[in-house]
């Protein structure tokens, strides 16, 4: 997008020096485009949301990022707090150019308390490290995302990320139980710790939980683990048609009494293009859409009859098939599937959009045959998938191939306009994990009142008076 009219000051040589006292020659990176070009995008694929830092820092404490932010507030310069940059709204980037804080060295897992069963880790730790190190005690971390094995659990609790699993065990926010966050103005806040319950004063945990970095900087993440399920068996079910499958969804826990851990939907174009994407062999010419399931438990007894139950009632609803994998290669072959579909869609098309809509469970329905109704009117591809369990659905769309930049970004605003509507009158909402950032942000009217924005405000000034944290994001001005 056009580069917004800073009212910021430049880093300066004189700023960088100071810099480099705080953190060393190395951790500061300035004056070197090549180096800082990684750091002015996330994943958003449309080159119009890039924007260049003037400066990167890599901290190493909480004290550092204390520093830092007591000179960037002093001084009058934006800072940007940076995980692994695997968002998908712009949420890392330094619209205003300024400081981008990257929190990559604060990859420590500080504590593994099993009695208490919690992990405490600094927020640079790739979200699958959490998993894999405290497996051994029988626990896992539930709250993770789909892209486990790229993101940093610091931008998992800034958009409160969602995932598969949510269905059965929540996203992300509900196993935050504690965090030290510097604020704008360099203090530090210790909210929670390691309780189950806390009423103590406002909660203001949580309302760090899905601020995308714009309220403060994580420097400690206190996070609840789970017991491990024993058994975990995925099914794979196929449907002559799209209504057929989704209408199948709330039916498996309103009728079965079954909490699965997942419902995935993919539609038939979402599937194809994963399956050509891998060179990978799923049905998909049989099916024009299908639901990946997945029910875990403490037993094999109990999954089996979970899974069986979960299985007749999509075969009575009309599946064409249903695949059992009850063994890790075959449930990786099918989840693999589902978590290339975005990265299928990238290496098709340059002209993208990606949307992450969210509506109450029943009217999931309702979402995907507008957004049908939508491609058909505008001539572009709204491939659906995503996580149908829980309402939240993704898109990848896409222009036809002898389509230039002008016709798509003619057209464009159309659809997404129509897209965004259709979202709102169904109850839903503008994002359900990937977060606002600088992308949505223009079209946050179209689901919140100016009241209930204004007071967003409130906060944002009552925690970040010279607006110097990730200015640009989630409001327009």
């Amino acid at each position: 997008m056009k580069a917004e009219k800073s009212p910021y000051n430049a880093v300066t040589p004189e700023i960088v020096q100071q810099l480099k006292e705080i953190l060393g020659d190395k951790h500061v990176v300035y004056d070197d485009p090549e180096a800082l070009e990684p750091y002015s995008h996330d994943e958003v694929p449309d080159l119009r949301y890039r924007h260049m830092p003037e400066a990167l820092v890599r901290p190493d404490s909480a004290e550092q990022i204390v520093a830092i932010m007591k000179l960037a507030n002093e001084v009058n310069i934006p800072v940007t707090p940076r995980g692994a940059g695997s968002g998908l709204a712009g949420g890392a980037v330094p619209v205003f150019g300024g400081i981008v804080l990257s929190l990559d060295r604060m990859n420590r897992i500080l504590e593994i308390d099993r009695d208490n069963m919690v992990v405490v880790c600094e927020p640079g730790v790739v979200t699958s490290e959490i998993n894999e190190r405290v497996a051994e005690f029988g626990l896992f971390y539930a709250g993770y995302p789909m892209s486990l094995e790229t993101c940093y659990i610091g931008g998992n609790v800034a958009t409160n990320a969602g995932g598969a699993k949510a269905v059965k065990y929540g996203v992300t926010g509900r196993y935050v139980l504690g965090l030290e966050v510097v604020t704008p103005t360099g203090d530090v806040l210790q909210l929670g710790g390691k309780l189950v319950k806390d009423v103590t004063g406002y909660d203001l945990l949580h309302l760090m939980v899905g601020s995308e970095g714009t309220l403060g900087v994580f420097t400690k993440i206190t996070l609840k683990l789970m017991p491990s399920p024993r058994k975990t068996v995925d099914l794979l079910c196929l449907f002559a048609s799209t209504p057929e499958a989704i209408a199948v969804v709330p039916r498996v826990m309103t009728e079965s009494g079954i909490i699965p851990t997942a419902i995935e939907f993919m539609d038939r174009v979402a599937v194809m293009a994963s399956c050509e994407y891998l060179n990978e062999t799923l049905p998909y010419e049989r099916a024009g859409a299908m639901l990946l399931i997945s029910v875990d438990g403490a037993s094999a007894e109990q999954v089996e009859r979970d899974y069986e139950a979960v299985g007749e009632l999509c075969l009575s609803a009309g599946a064409i098939e249903v695949y059992v994998a009850d063994n890790r290669t075959t449930s990786e072959r099918m989840w693999k599937v589902r978590r290339n579909i975005p990265e299928a869609f990238a290496v098709q098309s340059d002209l993208q959009m990606n949307e992450d809509l969210v509506v109450p469970l029943a009217a999931i329905s309702d979402l995907v045959a507008g957004m049908e109704t939508i491609s058909a009117r505008y001539g572009v591809m709204m491939p659906s998938y995503g996580h149908a369990g829980d309402g939240n659905l993704h898109t990848r769309i896409t222009p036809p191939s002898d389509w230039d930049e002008q016709q798509w970004l003619a057209v464009m605003p159309k659809f997404q306009h129509d897209l965004y509507v259709l979202t709102a009158e169904l109850g839903g909402r503008l994002s359900g994990e990937h977060g606002i950032g600088h992308k949505r942000k223009e079209h946050m009217k179209t689901f919140l009142s100016p009241e209930t924005i204004a007071a967003m405000r409130s906060i944002k000034k009552a925690f970040d008076p010279n607006n110097i944290l990730n200015p640009g994001k989630i409001f327009e001005g």
